[in-house]
C-alpha cells in the first residue's frame, strides 16, 4: 500500500459495543442510519490504531503480535480494509482532509 498512514474523517459518530465497533457517518448534521458501518473485533483495533496515526506498515505489526497473524495476510486484510473504509469515506490520506478543510475555510 503506497499510503502510509489514513485519518478518520471528522463527521461520524462511533460506538463500540460488545467488541464491535458501528460507525455512522453524519451527513448536513444528521446521522445517516442507512450507512451505517460495523468493525469486528480486529477491525475495531485497527480503527483504534487509526486514531494514533501509526503509518499502515506499524497497523499490520500491532496487528501480527496482538493477534498472532501471519504478516502477508495481516498485511492484505488490513489493506482491503482500509481500502473499503477509504471508498465509503470514513478515512482520508493523512495530510489530505486537513489540506481540504483549510482551503474550504480559506474560501467561503
Amino acid at each position: 500500500m503506497s499510503i502510509h498512514s489514513f485519518t478518520k474523517d471528522k463527521d461520524l459518530v462511533t460506538r463500540s459495543i460488545a467488541g464491535e465497533t458501528l460507525i455512522v457517518p453524519v451527513r448536513s448534521g444528521i446521522s445517516d442510519l442507512d450507512c451505517t458501518y460495523v468493525l469486528n473485533e480486529v477491525g475495531s483495533r485497527v480503527w483504534e490504531l487509526l486514531d494514533q496515526r501509526r503509518p499502515v506498515d506499524k497497523i499490520v505489526e500491532a496487528i501480527c503480535a496482538e493477534y498472532d497473524v501471519p504478516r502477508d495476510q495481516a498485511a492484505l486484510d488490513i489493506g482491503e480494509l482500509l481500502g473499503s473504509l477509504e471508498t465509503a469515506g470514513l478515512i482520508h490520506p493523512a495530510g489530505e482532509a486537513e489540506t481540504s478543510s483549510m482551503k474550504s475555510k480559506s474560501n467561503p
